[in-house]
């Protein structure tokens, strides 16, 4: 799960690079908070996801 976070993170901020490479420079739009709190959401909820399967199939172990 930390590979898919650092991927994320990586793709965000070769992104941002290229924004500001058009002359953006040392601007944090609010879009950029919008996408950053959107993927911090919807990793949160894959790894919640995964845990509540994990922890059901753990159960069924006898």
């Amino acid at each position: 799960m930390d590979r898919l976070l650092a991927q994320l993170v990586a793709l965000h901020l070769g992104i941002d690079a290229r924004l500001r490479a058009r002359d953006e420079q040392g601007s944090v739009t609010t879009e950029h908070v919008l996408w950053a709190v959107a993927v911090i959401a919807i990793v949160g909820i894959v790894v919640a996801a995964i845990k509540a399967y994990v922890e059901s199939q753990a159960g069924n172990i006898k």
